[in-house]
Formats: C-alpha cells, sequence, structure tokens
C-alpha cells in the first residue's frame, strides 16, 4: 500500500512507519520543516506540508492508498487538532482517499459509569489534560458528522507509552479498555501493529474502535 503519515516524526507516527516498512507498505512521511528529515529509513519519501492545510492535505494523498494522521500540538495550542480534522476531512473529500486518524480516549464510555465520558472523569483527566481531552472529543464529532470520506477513528487507552511489540491486545469499539487489575494501556509498539492490522484489513470503516491489554 501507498501511505501517507502525518504526524511521522511523533511517538504514534514513528512506530506507525516502522511498523509498515516492516509490512512492506511504500510510505511517505510529511514534515512541518525539514529539521528531522534525516531520521527515516531511506526507503521513505518526506516531504513538507502541514495536516491542518486543505491543499497540502489534497497534495500528499493524491494517488495514496490511505492517510494515517497522527498529529499532537503543542499545550495551549490545543484547539490545532480540530482545525486538522477539519483540513483533512475536506481535502480527503476531494480525493477520496480513506483516513486512519488517530484520536483521542475523550469520546470512550467509563465502564460501569452509567455512560460517563473519559472527557468527564477527573481521575483520568486531570485539569491539565482537559482541553487536549476537549479537542478529541470535538475531533471525534467531526468525523461522525462526515459522510464523504472513508474515515476510521482509534482511540488509545488511558495509557500509552513505549514498551514492547508483542502483537497481542484486545480490540473495542466505545468504551474504554481496563485489565482486570483496572489498568488502561498499551503499548506504542502495539498501538501501531493495530493500525496497521485496520490499515490492510478494513474493520471499522466510518466507526471508532480502540485497543488495550
Amino acid at each position: 500500500m501507498k501511505i501517507t503519515v502525518f504526524g511521522a516524526t511523533g511517538n504514534v507516527g514513528n512506530r506507525v512507519i516502522t511498523e509498515a516498512l516492516l509490512r512492506g507498505h511504500e510510505i511517505t512521511a510529511v514534515l512541518r520543516n525539514n529539521a528531522r528529515a534525516n531520521e527515516f529509513d531511506s526507503s521513505v519519501k518526506v516531504v513538507i506540508g502541514h495536516a491542518d492545510n486543505v491543499d497540502d492535505v489534497v497534495k500528499w494523498s493524491d494517488g495514496q492508498d490511505l492517510i494515517i494522521s497522527a498529529t499532537r500540538p503543542p499545550q495551549g495550542l490545543e484547539s490545532q487538532l480540530v482545525d486538522t480534522a477539519k483540513a483533512l476531512l475536506s481535502g480527503l473529500a476531494q480525493t477520496k482517499v480513506r483516513l486512519l486518524l488517530v484520536g483521542g480516549a475523550a469520546s470512550l464510555t467509563v465502564p460501569n459509569s452509567n455512560g460517563m465520558l473519559v472527557v468527564d472523569d477527573t481521575d483520568l483527566v486531570p485539569t491539565a489534560w482537559r482541553d487536549i481531552a476537549l479537542a478529541c472529543l470535538a475531533q471525534h464529532k467531526l468525523c461522525q458528522e462526515n459522510e464523504s470520506v472513508d474515515w476510521s477513528y482509534i482511540s488509545p487507552p488511558a495509557v500509552i507509552v513505549p514498551g514492547e511489540r508483542t502483537g497481542i491486545f484486545r480490540t473495542g469499539s466505545d468504551e474504554l479498555l481496563v485489565d482486570e487489575q483496572g489498568q488502561s494501556t498499551i503499548s506504542l509498539e502495539d498501538f501501531a501493529i493495530a493500525l496497521l492490522d485496520e490499515a490492510e484489513v478494513v474493520k471499522h470503516k466510518r466507526k471508532r474502535f480502540t485497543v488495550a491489554y
């Protein structure tokens, strides 16, 4: 597959590219500038562009099979997440390329809570994280309302950190996944596996899914 990755230098994007190369896919990494262009394997096509720019989305999605977006705005600019979702959906409506969007856990429901959203659980989302959680909530809503783009939205568990690549995890839909100890976690490496599994075999067309141990 020909896959374009926005957010290629981030924790998720970097692992996604590594996993995609292991599987033999052709990768285009979109960077905001050239500062980290030399960090990628020589087989990766590195280009400059912004995921929140519709023209760049059109340019770097044209002729591709899939766009994976894993951008993360800096603190204080959380609303960029919504602007990026709007640009991605607008641009891909033109090129008709599929979107696999890495979102947040904010819109998941908390187990055994009578439908409380993660964004409203202060144990899971302390005050310092609420702005990014609200942006993720709006991001997911934009996807739900879109009927012109072939999108899939993946919500991470509560904790996603560097770790082992095991390939062993559970998949859910709209509820936060927790283990028997009440933990909700996955490694970045296994999260990337989940993304590439969905890239190769679509199971969540215009739907959200989540993964965790």
